[in-house]
């Protein structure tokens, strides 16, 4: 969906959706795997494996902000958190309240099974928006360490429910027919406070009652999703209690009212912050207007003054803030375009930090346990795993492999490449290779966009399986996004005034193509690919990239996008009036205006004409319509675009079977254009008739002559 471009930060989090709508039941009870130290013996991958993979938290790749999946128990002994795991056969998910060990290894233990994954409604323009983006829901444990609150979706509602820490029936306490979007306990532990927003259920019945004389269409309709007006963004809450002894629920007051926190309101910290147990903050702050300034580490000494760290290390990527005594101990990511993450220690009011690690493995959703941290640990082979880290060596230990069966898979060899693109911005990428590739054989390339951190699924959305895609004789250039163009200006105060920096003269997208064919370029140099034989992928800002890239440049033999398409009557039509207000502020072109000129660099529809590469859109039913100006233009210059459109999903893909048709879908284009390569499958026959004219009408198109 083109419109998250423009956001501050453009991200498409996997996610897992509680509209899946299957009659069938999902067979979760492998969700806990019998582990194994046997060595496991080698096996190929499947897309099954990818798609079913156990999740601690969400199925999303790693942002290193927001909410922990984990949280441990008053005493630091134990763990809890969700475990999700697609189901292909029932085309649903998995999922479980889990309790492990923080101290010592092993299997956790189930505290309740049940519950849709629950999908953020992103507030854009002032409206809700369903993205497809996965919340992050993260337990609460009652002061005593007896008890866990979590939220749980069924049925289309999300309530509080309450479970006993050793076991036990768990069940719902909130008020039923309210999604509850925050939870904490009371100070004595014998009452769950919990949040609503104010007003949802009434804006939804005045807007149906609205639909019975008609909508007006106005900054309320996102057109290309629906007629019907969005949810305006609430701001306002109505907090309850409810006695755990009686079940009475009360409008909260006083203290308890102030016990919650609500993500998106006063009061909820937005960037790193810790207050120790003497009361002692500590705290990054900006120096600058610019919300990209460099945040430097600040807290309060013994005797209450702010002081600030003065060295390099405590300023910048500064992602979590932990008190250990009277020390602070913060993860920071740092490094070439922030590859890496260090956790260092600083004694409040000393020169400089000590570094405890450093490493290139992604570590998220840390918490403090005692003298160690709880957190989730990935590598670019590896899928999470619950790990314990050792504060003051740094050593890293498992306490939970989810996926033990998935040790024993071939996987291709990973090499970082580094780079800077034209206008001096760092950038990286992971380099994959076949397993079985030979010194000497030069393959074809498929680049993968636009984050590479961690286990390397399939990019952003996950759409482009990078190890199934090695393991079919490709090389894949999984490469991580340099930081904005605008960065170097600080005196942009605010995210409007960065997106207009990015916008002017397409500085940003242009900033983004020189860092995917550089790395192109880097990849090259290894000897290993065919320069004739490039692909490119993406979805939301990667599937912009893409259609820059396909104007400005002859480096790319086939495409595919998952999102599509920013083009003149698509941003001031399709996307509805709050998109284009929002566009014309950044220096968009009214439609009624002679735009050709701003257009010439972005717009397929226009470009038409002379792009020749095959162009596959597999896309969400509550998009496709931002794609149509680009594909009808393509359709008529008789250029090679196919587009698909997937039911009941949204701008990241959900259904565990429509990701993997998406999997398949893409590797065939890919091999068919790249490879000459034709799936025999019989039910494949269409498909490859199609795609077989298409290379009859443009020969010039294919990138791989019949060996």
């Amino acid at each position: 969906m083109v419109r998250f471009v423009h956001l501050a930060i453009a991200l498409a989090a996997f996610a897992c959706a509680a509209t899946l709508g299957s009659p069938a039941v999902a067979a979760c009870e492998s969700l806990v795997a019998a582990g194994t130290d046997a060595p496991q013996p080698a096996k190929s991958l499947a897309a099954k494996d990818l798609i079913e993979l156990r999740e601690i938290g969400t199925l999303s790749s790693p942002t290193f902000t927001g909410p922990s999946p984990l949280a441990v128990s008053p005493d630091g002994a134990r763990v809890a958190y969700l475990l999700t795991r697609a189901d292909l056969a029932s085309n649903s998910y998995c999922r479980a309240l889990v309790v492990s060990s923080a101290r010592a290894p092993g299997p956790p233990r189930i505290l309740d099974r049940g519950g849709d994954p629950i999908l953020v409604d992103d507030p854009v323009r002032g409206y809700y928006l369903a993205s497809g983006a996965p919340e992050v829901i993260t337990p609460v444990w009652s002061a005593d360490g007896r008890r866990i609150a979590y939220r749980r979706r069924d049925g289309g509602v999300t309530r509080a429910w309450v479970v006993d820490a050793e076991g036990g029936e768990a069940r719902p306490v909130s008020m039923d027919g309210h999604d509850v979007m925050a939870a904490a306990w009371s100070a004595d532990g014998r009452r769950l406070i919990y949040a609503i927003w104010r007003g949802i259920a009434a804006q939804r019945q005045s807007i149906d009652e609205e639909g019975k004389l008609g909508w007006l269409y106005d900054e309320r309709v996102i057109a290309d999703i629906s007629p019907r007006p969005a949810i305006a963004a609430a701001h306002a809450i109505d907090v309850f209690t409810v006695d755990l002894s009686s079940g009475r629920i009360a409008p909260a007051e006083g203290e308890d009212r102030e016990r919650l926190q609500v993500p998106g309101l006063p009061g909820y910290p937005v960037d790193a912050a810790a207050i120790g147990p003497d009361g002692r903050r500590a705290w990054v702050e900006r120096r600058q207007p610019s919300p990209l300034a460099p945040a430097v580490l600040t807290a309060t000494d013994p005797r209450g003054r702010t002081v600030a760290c003065a060295q390099e290390s405590c300023s910048g990527g500064i992602v979590s803030i932990w008190w250990q005594g009277g020390s602070v101990l913060f993860l920071r990511r740092e490094g070439w375009n922030n590859e890496m993450l260090g956790l260092y220690r600083w004694s409040v009011g000393a020169s400089a930090a000590v570094p405890v690690m450093r490493t290139g493995d992604v570590l998220h959703g840390c918490v403090q346990a005692g003298a160690s941290l709880i957190c989730t640990h990935e590598t670019s082979t590896q899928p999470r795993r619950l790990v314990s880290i050792d504060t003051r060596t740094g050593a890293i230990a498992t306490l939970f492999n989810p996926n033990p069966d998935f040790d024993g898979i071939r996987l291709g060899s990973v090499r970082r490449l580094r780079w800077k693109n034209a206008i001096g911005l760092e950038s990286w990428g992971d380099l994959v290779l076949p397993p079985d590739h030979k010194a000497g054989d030069r393959l074809p390339l498929v680049v993968v966009q636009y984050y590479s951190l961690g286990f390397l699924r399939g990019g952003t959305g996950d759409e482009y399986p990078i190890f199934l895609l090695a393991q079919r004789g490709f090389a894949v250039l999984s490469i991580q996004r340099p930081t904005f163009a605008a960065a170097a200006d600080p005196s942009l105060k605010d995210w409007e005034a960065i997106n207009a920096a990015n916008q002017r003269g397409w500085a940003e997208r242009k900033s983004l193509l020189s860092s995917v064919l550089g790395g192109v370029s880097k990849a090259i140099e290894t000897g290993t690919i065919d320069p004739q034989r490039v692909g490119i992928s993406g979805l939301s800002d990667g599937a912009a990239t893409v259609a820059f890239a396909l104007i400005n440049s002859d480096a790319f033999a086939a495409a595919a996008i998952s999102t599509c398409c920013l083009e003149p009557l698509t941003t001031m039509a399709f996307g509805g009036i709050g998109w284009a207000d929002q566009l014309r502020r950044m220096g968009y072109p009214p439609g009624t205006a002679d735009g050709r000129a701003f257009w010439r660099d972005m717009s397929l529809a226009q470009n038409a004409a002379r792009i020749d590469t095959p162009l596959l859109m597999q896309l969400a039913d509550t998009e496709y319509r931002l794609a149509l100006e680009a594909y009808a233009a393509l359709r008529e210059q008789g250029k090679p675009v196919e587009m698909y459109v997937y039911p009941d999903e949204f701008h990241t893909k959900v259904q565990p079977v429509h990701r993997q048709a998406v999997y398949e879908r893409n590797l065939d284009w890919f091999s068919f254009w790249l490879q000459h390569r034709v799936d025999p499958d019989p039910a494949k026959a269409a498909q490859y008739a199609r795609w077989q004219s298409f290379r009859a009408a443009h020969p010039s198109a294919d990138a791989t002559p019949e060996r």
